[in-house]
Order: C-alpha cells, then structure tokens, then sequence
C-alpha cells in the first residue's frame, strides 16, 4: 500500500509548488489578527465624564479645553485605579449660578469643596477626551452601567468563532478544504460590511457573530490545507511561519488604528482581504490527503502530478497503487470520533483545555492595554514586537528538543510571569512591563503550538474536526476574557492575572500527559492512534523488501527530473 507520504518522497515535500501555496496562505492570518483583537481600538473607552449642559455653555463662552472644564468641573473620586476623576456621576447643581468666570477655572472651586456638594446621574450623556476620533464606545455611549456591552462585542466574536469552527470543521471535512475555504471568505465578505454599518449596537452584536463564524473556520480550513500538502519534517516550519502572520497583523493593527480614527472604516479594512481571498480559487488545489480520505483517488492522483510538475519532479507508476488505508471511512466524520477511544479522549480533553487557556491569557492581556492608560497604540505595537522572538523560539526548541517540553515550557513561564506581574508595585513601571513582555512572549509560544500539535495528533479522516472542535474551547474563552479581564479588573486591577496565572500552570501540566510527535508521519486513520508503531513497521518491511530486489528495480522508483 502506498500513502500520500511515499508520493511526496517523489513529488517534493517542500518543493516550489508548496512554498507557493504556504506564502499566499500566511497573508489569511495577517486580517484574522486584525479581527481577533481589533477591540483594543474599534471599543477602546477613553476617559470620560458627564455631559453637563450648564458646563458646556460655560466653556464655549470661556474657549476652555475639555481638560479646564473637567479640572473645574468633575470632583475627584476613588477608583480600583487610584483617584480619578468623576466617571459615572455629575453635581447637581445649576453651574450658571455659581459666578464661575473665564479667567482662572482651576482656583474657582477646590477639590474639597466639589467632594461635598450633592451628586447626581449623568442624564445628558457623555464627554470624551477623544477629539478626532470615534469608537463604538463612544458613539453609543458604553460607558458606566453600559460599560458591560462592549465585552458582549468580544464575546459576540466569540460565539460566532464557536459555531463557525464546528460547522466549517465539518464541512471541511465533507466537502473539502477549498470549498469551504472559499465559501467562507465570500460570507465574511458579506458580514464584514454589514458590521461597518450597522445602525445600532444589537444590529452590530448580530452581524458581529455571523463576521466570526465565518473567519476562524477559514483561517482552521487553510491551516490544515497546508499542513497536509508538506512532508512530515517541514510541517512544524508551515505551521510556525502561518502563525508568525498573525504576529505581523499584531505589529500592523497600531499602525492602520492610528491613521484610520473610525472604527467602522477601519472594520471595512478589515474585510477587504476576505474579499480579495477569493481569486484562491485560481491558484491553490484541493488537498490531497483529503481527496486520499474520500476516496477520490483520480483527483488525487492529478493534483499531485500537478505539484511534481510545478517542483520539477518526475512521478514513478508508485503514484498508480496510491490508496486509502481506511477505505470503509469514506463516511462523514462524526464528533464521536474525537472520543472512540480511550487516546483519543485524553488528546481532546488536554487540548481543548490548552484552548481555552491560550484564548483567556493572551485575549487578556492584550486587552489589558486598553485600560492601563497611556499611549494604546505605542503599548500595542510595544507588546507586538514582543511576540516576533515566539516564532523563532519555537523553531529553535521544536528541533532539538521536542514539541511536548517546549509546549509546557511556554505555559509554565506564562503563568508564572502573570503571578510575578500582579504583585510588582506600580511604582516600579519598567521592571513591570518587562516582566509582562516575558508572560506575553510565553503564551504566544503556547498558543502557536496548540494548533500545530493538535493537527499533528490527529488522523487525516477526522483532522480538520478535531481541530475546529478543540479550538472551540478557544472561543469560549474567548467569550469569557473580556468579561473576566474588565469585570475583575474593577474590583482590583491585577486580579485577572492571578487568574490567568493559575491557567497556564495547570495547561502545562497536562501538556506533559500528551505524547511526543517530532518525526512522527501524520496518522491517516483512527487505528494509527491505538498503534502508532504499526506505519513504522510497514515502512521498514518495504525497505527491507526493495533491499532484496535487483537495483535495476528500485532504481525506477527514484526517477527525477534534474
């Protein structure tokens, strides 16, 4: 019997066609970037306080900046960020009838006088210290009691990544990771615009959860296109440099924030790429391995001529004995299969762990940035660069040593790097920041390898499911994020880190559980799981079998093309 890996020991492993396939595929993970992490600036809450009539009329007469007025105006008030300025409340009081003049705002009234005078709601909405620019925030007022709305935003996103990734993982698997990678990109098209311009905040919560369900689908289907069109060694190098886009969007997003201030313009940014995914119908095959699993033989024997082509390798009549070892699992690929056996079991449950707690620790802290203050888009881009070193770490460590330690590695000194964080004082700010880089570096590296393992530890028959499914659990911590890091977060500051610490000690833990798979061929079938050895055994038979044969034999089936 002949596997796919055997024909692309003559077509290339990594040859031109590949390279091709794999630099045209990464630019899908730059926009994903855009997508996953866009609320630091489409729902950045800048500062704010009450909208005040009286005060308004005051400062245009007077031509005070928004900061005199605030100075003058809004009492100071404790936070779980120190003392800030009055956010939710406003005084009651008629501002007309203080005798407040133009000349000197800040001596009119103390501090102390302003803390004692009657408070009020703010009922005539908001003033933000926003000039030039607009968020969703701020254009729908979701501040104060509506504060909760804009992590409803992120989990909208969330639950749209949660059924997408089951659905599209299934019709991956039906009808191929083309189609479906096509099929979605056209739907996030459509929704990606119907975000921009949505008329209300339920309007925008709708449209948000149909945008993702299509963008993680797609983003999983091109993940494991490429990876099953390379040959064993190059799949962790695929599987890194995909992800190191989604690094580069990271850099990229501060950039295209700051010179587009609205976030409905910069959301019509971020569906263009979808769009212009579409002419992949043009340029990039249907998977082989998958058309193997289906039975599509023909197919399959045609797009892999057509790669040895592009590669400048010449197929030997191996490629006609090519066939499926499961020939009866033709069927759809049901959910159940994630848990027929008893390995199966603890690889889904370990992952889909790991999932979670990638999504809640790096959403979190990139989150995080919104509500420290100071420079959003210096700290983001800061931050981004930080997360570069992650793709060569892996590289560097998956080579010598192994997916399992590094992958455990990674989560240990996350979690650690969190729980150090929390307890540094604010007064040390470089010693602080430093040591949330190294958390931030950590659950990169985590959160990379997630993905590249938990395609390498499943069967091509039920690879791009187990995949989607597990990432699922990546979308429900992608809802819980937000509502964990801002709701926490007004309690004490830096009680989600404790919580984000606690997470990633536990997943590297169960990471160890997990078995190694450097070197080891991608199983074609659920029975390679229960025997891993048993594809060793066959190889070594046929090499043992072609030593015995007369070199003028073996020698056809190494025909290339020089």
């Amino acid at each position: 019997m002949t596997t796919f890996e055997d024909i692309l020991e003559e077509a290339g492993k990594f040859g031109r066609c590949q390279m091709r396939i794999v630099s045209i595929f990464c630019l899908v993970s730059v926009p994903f970037s855009f997508v996953y992490v866009g609320i630091v600036f489409q729902g950045f809450t800048p500062e704010h306080w009450c909208h005040d009539p009286g005060v308004s009329e005051i400062r245009e007469r007077c031509g005070w900046s928004l900061q005199d007025a605030r100075k003058a105006t809004v009492p100071l008030m404790n936070s779980s960020t120190g003392v800030t300025y009055s956010q939710c409340q406003k005084l009651n009081m008629d501002w007309n009838a203080t005798g407040l003049t133009c000349d000197n705002p800040e001596s009119e009234l103390t501090q102390a006088q302003l803390s004692t005078l009657p408070m009020t709601v703010c009922s005539d909405g908001w003033e933000y210290d926003y000039e030039g620019r607009q968020s969703f925030v701020t254009e729908f007022d979701l501040v104060c009691e509506d504060a909760w709305y804009v992590d409803m935003f992120q989990a909208a996103l969330g639950v749209g990544f949660l059924v997408g990734s089951i659905a599209i993982g299934y019709l991956a698997d039906k009808y191929g990771r083309m189609k479906s990678f096509l099929m979605t990109n056209f739907f996030i098209g459509v929704t990606g615009i119907l975000v921009a311009t949505s008329p209300n905040y339920i309007a925008l919560l709708v449209f948000r959860v149909l945008f993702g369900f299509g963008v993680k689908g797609g983003w999983m289907a091109g993940y494991v296109l490429i990876t099953e069109l390379v040959g064993v060694e190059y799949r962790r190098m695929v599987g890194v440099i995909y992800q190191m886009f989604f690094s580069l969007g990271i850099l990229i997003l501060p950039l295209l924030a700051y010179f587009i201030p609205n976030w409905r313009w910069l959301q019509v940014l971020f569906t263009i790429p979808y769009i212009c995914f579409l002419t992949y119908y043009w340029f990039i095959p249907e998977s082989p391995r998958w058309l193997l699993s289906q039975n599509k033989r023909n197919e399959a024997m045609e797009i892999t001529k057509a790669i040895a082509k592009e590669n400048k390798k010449t197929l030997s009549k191996i490629i006609e004995t090519i066939t499926d070892e499961n020939p009866d699992s033709t069927s759809t690929a049901s959910f159940m299969d994630l848990f027929r056996t008893s390995k199966l079991r603890k690889f889904t449950f370990i992952l889909s762990f790991n999932w979670f707690t990638s999504a809640v620790v790096y959403q979190g802290l990139i989150m995080r940035l919104g509500i420290l203050g100071g420079n959003v888009y210096v700290d983001f881009l800061i931050s981004g660069i930080v997360e570069l070193p992650a793709a060569f770490l892996i590289l560097i460590t998956i080579e010598r040593i192994g997916r399992r330690l590094p992958f455990a590695a990674a989560n240990f000194v996350a979690g650690a790097a969190c729980l150090i964080t929390a307890f540094i004082p604010n007064s040390m700010f470089w010693l602080k920041s430093a040591v949330a880089c190294v958390g931030r570096l950590g659950i990169t590296m985590a959160f990379e390898m997630v993905v590249f393992v938990n395609t390498e530890l499943y069967p091509t028959v039920i690879r791009n499911l187990g995949v989607s499914a597990c990432s699922t659990l990546c979308d429900i911590g992608g809802i819980v994020a937000p509502f964990l890091l801002y709701r926490l977060a007004v309690i004490w500051l830096e009680l989600p880190l404790i919580i984000f610490g606690a997470l990633a000690f536990v997943a590297g833990g169960l990471v160890l559980l997990l078995p190694e798979t450097k070197g080891v061929p991608l199983p074609e079938t659920i029975d390679d799981i229960e025997c891993p050895n048993r594809n060793k055994e066959n190889q070594l038979k046929s090499q043992q079998l072609e030593n015995l044969l007369p070199s003028d034999v073996t020698s056809n089936k190494e025909v290339t093309a020089v």
